[in-house]
Parts: structure tokens; sequence; C-alpha cells
């Protein structure tokens, strides 16, 4: 089978983040054999072709499913327990998955192996969007889209100590690969010991529990010894809009049509990222490498490269965030995907007939992922932050990861078989998506840059989607029954 078959693995791994991860150089060949050989062991017979892949894609997808799971109690967990609390229970569970999968080829049993990504799904689902919530309310207003924006660097930087622990030399061997899968136990290990010395978030202490005299202490250790009255005003101020920090539920945030626009711009975002081609571009990418001519020993070497790229443009994009604003880099990236996904549609096809093209369509590959991670990866991490009052934003993230996460699911499930029936055609869909995108960003999505929630919340009120009704001061803020058909009109 072709090379990238056997090497593209989705398989977590944690940074200090604890976010999901992505390892993408563990050699598919010896989960396979283990698989067979754990069936020949105990059934006394050669378990089928099809019966692996079915086993696999359960491997693989599982993680989502435990992801999905993770996210719909997130923000039940961040309410009820507080941000810190709940990113420590999340690393447990990392353990305990660390445990299964660290010991299951020893126990002979592949079963340990979904158990621990399941496990790892939910660590991802808590982690990630807790996580998300807990360094926005932890950040000064003019920092917080570059501190927020340390979520997605550390993503980049999980994906590069994958492809780097996945090489054979190191942990991408035969007899190391549970070890591989394993690894994540140490970062989780050394959040709990770290953790615990953190302060509570400022904002959950003041908005969601009251706490006047805690809030200021958390805001002393983190930003220095300095008065923060003006601060802590502007969260008294959200907390008698929001009726004294009550969360809502995500069925009360659904039926709210104050929120609609902020509900549809967190859908489209959630949703169709997942869809927009970066898992794509990274399993076409061993192709494109081979066919320059790279030998297949080197590639898993070279494609450190693309999570480099990523990485190093992640962090170029925390420079600018600040400056050029959320909206252009998300709307100007999505565009350059744009026109990426189409060149790229245009130089695969070509690609047999002419020597060159593969040089450009390695051109193309690193131009996406520059793209990508200059807007689109970045900011689609902030922007759900922001968008979202204290009572709103736990609700806002279980829909968030809703989407995130089933969106993951369609590309476990289902990105296989759709390169198989479409090959480098599969990329005009991308190319569409992203094209959608780019106009929903450029006309639909507002700058949030150096504003407070309430202030965003009040802009959102101004744009003319809805009535101009008094903001804020009942929990049930009703609109007109067609304030949907004003909000999809004025949108597209």
């Amino acid at each position: 089978q072709p090379l990238h078959k056997e090497l593209l693995l989705n398989s977590p791994i944690l940074v200090y983040a604890k976010e999901h991860l992505n390892v993408y150089i563990l050699q598919f060949q010896y989960i396979k054999c283990f698989i067979n050989e754990t069936w020949r062991e105990r059934y006394e017979t050669v378990i089928g072709e099809n019966k692996v892949k079915m086993i696999w894609s359960v491997i693989v997808s599982i993680y989502s499913i435990g992801g999905l799971i993770g996210a719909l109690i997130a923000g039940h967990l961040s309410v009820k327990y507080g941000r810190k609390n709940s990113l420590i229970f999340s690393n447990f569970l990392t353990l305990v998955a660390a445990v299964f999968v660290g010991f299951s080829r020893m126990a002979k049993s592949f079963e340990m192996i979904l158990m621990a990504r399941f496990l790892y799904g939910i660590q991802g689902g808590i982690g990630l969007h807790v996580h998300s919530i807990y360094i926005m309310e932890c950040s000064p207003k003019k920092l917080r889209g570059v501190v927020t924006l340390s979520i997605a660097i550390s993503i980049s930087i999980g994906k590069c100590t994958g492809q780097i622990m996945g090489l054979k030399e190191i942990l991408g061997s035969e007899s190391t690969w549970p070890l591989l899968l394993a690894f994540n136990a140490i970062p989780a290990f050394m959040q709990l010991v770290i953790l615990p010395w953190f302060p509570e978030s400022p904002r959950y202490l003041m908005i969601d529990k009251g706490n006047r005299t805690s809030s200021i202490n958390a805001l002393q250790r983190l930003w220095g010894k300095r008065d923060f009255s003006q601060e802590v005003e502007d969260m008294q101020a959200e907390r008698d809009a929001i009726n004294n920090g009550k969360a809502r539920s995500v069925f009360e945030l659904c039926k709210d049509r104050s929120v609609r626009c902020q509900l549809i711009i967190n859908l489209m975002i959630s949703l169709f990222l997942q869809l927009s081609g970066i898992n794509a571009i990274y399993f076409y990418a061993f192709d494109i490498f081979y066919a320059v001519g790279i030998p297949k020993g080197i590639i898993p070497y070279v494609s450190i490269g693309t999570g480099l790229t990523e990485m190093f443009t992640l962090i170029l994009c925390a420079c600018l965030i600040e400056r050029a604003g959320r909206k252009v880099l998300l709307w100007g990236g999505f565009a350059f995907m744009t026109i990426w996904t189409g060149l790229l549609t245009i130089s695969l096809s070509l690609q047999s007939f002419l020597h060159w093209v593969p040089y450009c369509s390695l051109f193309i590959i690193f131009a996406y992922i520059f793209s990508y991670a200059i807007g689109p990866g970045g900011v689609t991490i902030i922007l759900p932050t922001e968008i979202f009052l204290q009572s709103d934003r736990p609700a806002g993230f279980v829909i968030n990861g809703i989407l995130n996460w089933f969106g993951l699911f369609i590309i476990g499930m289902f990105f296989s078989f759709i390169v198989e029936n479409l090959g480098y055609l599969c990329f005009l869909i991308f190319c569409g998506i992203c094209l959608l995108l780019t106009v929903f960003s450029y006309f639909v999505v507002l700058e949030t840059m150096g504003k407070t929630p309430l202030e965003i919340a009040e802009e959102f009120k101004r744009r003319n989607l809805w009535e101009k009704v008094p903001f804020g001061l009942s929990a049930n803020r009703t609109l007109p029954q067609n304030s949907v058909e004003i909000i999809m009109s004025t949108a597209f």
C-alpha cells in the first residue's frame, strides 16, 4: 500500500496545555501485526484484512468519540469545580489511559488501546475547552489574543514532538510503539505537579462565585501588585448584566435569539474548520515528498518540516494578532487557503505529465500550512472565548466541542474513503468550503481585538441584527420573530 497509509495515525500526545494532538509517524504495520497476532493467539484463526481495517478505523475514530463526550461535560465541570480543578482532573484520565496503552502489548490486548484512546479523547475534550476558557480569563485585555494563541502554538509543538518521537530511532520502532502511545503521561504528570500552584481564574471567582477578594488576589498573583479596581468594576458590570453570573445551559443559550449571531459564527467556524482540508494536506504530503524524489526512508524526517512551518507561523501570528486584528487574519487566511487548494488540485492532476510540477505541489503544501497557521489555525481558538459572555461561555464551548469533535469524527471515519474514490479531486470540496468561510468571515465575523466581552456583546447588538433592546438585564433576552431572517439576510 502507499506509504502514507502505513504511517498515518491520529494518536494523542500532550504538551503542558494538555490539548488533543496527533502523532503522524507511528508505523501502522506494527499495530496491524499486533492485532493479527493477538487474534490468532486467542481464536487460532487468521483475522481478515477487512476486520483489521475495521478495528483500525475504530481505534482512530474512538478518540473523537471520547473528545465529544469530554466536550459535553467540560462546561459543567468548569462551572461547578472551577477551571483549574477541571484541568487537574483531566490529567488523571491521561495517566490511566497511558497505563492501559503502555501495557497493551504485554497484556496482548488491542482492546486496551481502544480504551486508552477513548480516555485520551475525553481528556482532550475537557482539557482543550476548559484550558481555552481558563487562559482567556487569566489574560489582560491588551494581551488576550497573544496569550490565548499560546494554545495553538502548544498544539503545533505537540505535533512536532509527535513527529520527532515517532521516528524509528526514538520510539517509532516495533518494540517501542506502546511507549510512544504512552509518552503523554510525562507532560500529564508535570501538569499535575505544576498546576496546583497556579491561581484560579479571576473572572470565574468574581463573576461566577461573586468573591471579590479572591478575584483581586488572583489578579495580583497573575499580573503583579497594583490597583485592579477598573478590571474588577468591568467584571462586576458583566456580572450584573448576566443575572449575577448564573451560567446558562446549552438549551437556554440556543433558544436565546439575542446571541443567535454568535452561535452561527461558532457553528460555522467550529464545524467547517475541520473540513477545510488541513488533514488532507498532511495526508498527501507523503506522496508529494516521494514524487519530488525524496527517498522513502527520509520522508518522515522531511515531514517534520510541515510541523515546524505551522509552529513558527503560529508564533508569527502571535506577533500580528494584536496589531492586524482577528478578523483580517481569519478571512485573509481562508482566502489564501482557497487559492492554494484550487492550485493544488491543478498541480496534482498534472503531476505525472511534467517533471517540475511536484515541486510546485510541494511549495503549495507549505504555503497552505502557512496560510492556515497565520490565520484560522490560531484565530479560531481565540474567537469562541471572546464572542460569548461569562455566563454563555461554558455552554458556547460545549457547542464548539460537539461540532469540532464531530468534524474530526467525520474526517477519521470517511476521509480515507473519500480519497480512495475522488483522489486529488477531494481538494475541490475543501476549496469550496474555504471560499464559503472566507465570505462568511469577511461579512459576519466581528473584530474583537482590545474589547471586553461586554463591549463585544454590545457591538453585536448595534449591528442591526436585532431590534434595539436593553442588553443583558434579563437572562431571557428575547427578540422579534423575524430576527433569524434579519440575521441571515445581513450575513449573506
